[in-house]
Formats: C-alpha cells, sequence, structure tokens
C-alpha cells in the first residue's frame, strides 16, 4: 500500500511538471500571449518613474528617485499578469477541450492545478527579473539591508499564486473569455486603489481609506522595504501574513472551482 501512495505521489508530480513544461513551452510557440504580460510592467517603470519624476518634490515623500517608488509596482503587476496569463491559458485550454481530455487521465486534481501554478512561478520569476534590471539600469537603488530588496521577491511570489489561482479560478466557473476581462479589471483596480501613485499619507480624497484597507496596499509595502523605506519588522509580518492569506483563499477559490468542472 505504501508502494501505491508513492507512486500516487510520484506519478502526481510528473503531471504537473509536465503541465508547467507545457505551459512554459507556448511561451515560444504563442508569444503573443506572453510578451504583451511581459511588456507591461516594462512600459509602466518606464513611463511612470519619468511622468511622475517630479513626484519627489512633494513634502514627505519617502525617497528622492521615483524609479525606487515605482519598481516595486510594476515588479508585483508584472508577476500578477504572469499568474493571470495560466487563466488565459485555462480558458483556451477548456473551449479547445484539451482540459477535458486531461481530467480524465488517472492523476489527481491537485496535480492538474499544481502544474499552472509552478508555470507562473517561473514566469513571473522571468519578468521580476528583467524589469528589475531594467529598474536598475534607470537609477533604482536599494536602500537599508543588502538581503532586503529579497523581499520585493517574496511579495512577487506572492502576487503570482493570488493571480495564478484568481485566474484559475474565473477560467474554471465561466470557461470562455468573459473570464479574461474579469481578471484584468479586478487585478488593475484591486493594484491601483493601493498607494500605488503616493504615499497614504499625501493622499486626500476617497482613496485614502481605499488604500489605507486594501489588503494588496500591505504586499506593496513589503515589496517597497528593499528601495523606499528599509527593513520594518512590522510592515514584513503584516505584509506576510496578508500575502499568505489571500494566496490560500485564491488557491481555495481555484480548488472550488476545479470541482465545479465535475458537476
Amino acid at each position: 500500500m505504501t508502494a501505491t501512495i508513492v507512486d500516487d505521489r510520484s506519478g502526481g508530480l510528473a503531471a504537473a511538471n509536465g503541465l508547467a513544461l507545457r505551459s512554459l513551452r507556448n511561451i515560444r510557440r504563442l508569444p503573443s500571449a506572453f510578451i504583451p504580460a511581459l511588456l507591461m510592467p516594462i512600459v509602466q517603470v518606464i513611463s511612470f518613474s519619468g511622468t511622475y519624476a517630479g513626484v519627489t518634490d512633494i513634502p514627505g515623500f519617502p525617497t528622492d528617485r521615483s524609479i525606487n517608488w515605482y519598481l516595486p509596482l510594476a515588479v508585483t503587476m508584472g508577476a500578477s499578469f504572469a499568474g493571470l496569463g495560466t487563466g488565459f491559458a485555462m480558458i483556451r485550454d477548456l473551449q479547445s477541450g484539451f482540459y477535458d481530455r486531461l481530467r480524465m487521465a488517472p492523476t489527481s486534481r491537485r496535480a492538474l492545478l499544481l502544474g499552472p501554478f509552478l508555470a507562473a512561478w517561473t514566469r513571473a520569476m522571468i519578468a521580476v527579473v528583467l524589469v528589475s534590471l531594467i529598474g536598475l539600469a534607470l537609477g533604482a537603488r536599494p536602500v537599508g539591508n543588502p538581503a532586503t530588496p529579497l523581499l520585493m521577491f517574496v511579495a512577487a511570489l506572492g502576487m503570482a499564486t493570488v493571480g495564478t489561482g484568481w485566474g484559475l479560478g474565473l477560467a474554471y466557473r465561466f470557461r470562455d473569455m468573459r473570464a479574461a476581462a474579469i481578471m484584468q479589471l479586478t487585478l488593475f483596480l484591486g493594484l491601483f486603489l493601493t498607494d500605488a501613485q503616493t504615499p497614504i499619507e499625501i493622499i486626500d480624497g476617497w482613496l485614502e481609506p481605499v488604500a489605507t484597507w486594501n489588503p494588496l496596499t500591505r504586499i506593496l509595502h513589503l515589496a517597497r522595504q528593499g528601495f523606499v523605506e528599509g527593513f520594518d519588522p512590522r510592515d514584513t509580518i503584516i505584509g506576510l501574513v496578508v500575502m499568505v492569506v489571500l494566496g490560500i483563499g485564491s488557491v481555495a477559490f481555484a480548488l472550488t472551482g476545479l470541482a465545479r468542472l465535475d458537476d
């Protein structure tokens, strides 16, 4: 019986790895499905850091480099859209009937879900590294502890997880391109209704309370520590807790959506 359990686990991991590799190969086969998601954070970090260069003159702005403020935003957005990319791919597989055939294979449902997550994390790291290099070339400079900028990569992986779970959950429920529009709209709203442009302390009007209570604000604070604020234990703990809670929620959303396909 133990041997059977081991075989099932190894077979599930093999299936997950196979799905992840298939998704990564599709970058070469269907670059139009990956390149826009990669270019968007690059364009964002270039345009925002240039257009809003004068934002550093606002009293209370925490850095003298606009690129330091906008780089973590671009990185987390790029990672989350890498996650949504798996949702777009899932819609295509559902519409083509490929995923129905895949569900008939002798493997666990969790393995079918793990594969897209593995692919999303890999795609996210490609985007994160590229955007980070461009940010450094544009003048971004880490502050504080040399290890603190790594928190931006941690936040990026968390956002990739959230984006993947959210995208897959919507794809499983709608099974058509309606899900794609909802994925993008909700992610844009979620990220830009934070302190994406300026710190909460200098935001006025209705956006101030919205940004304060938006959980994604805490993930951005986690990501920014290595470039704006330096290491802050409180922001780190809160950011990690929020990231874990949202990650678990998004995975549960994807799992329940996958279960609906069997109904």
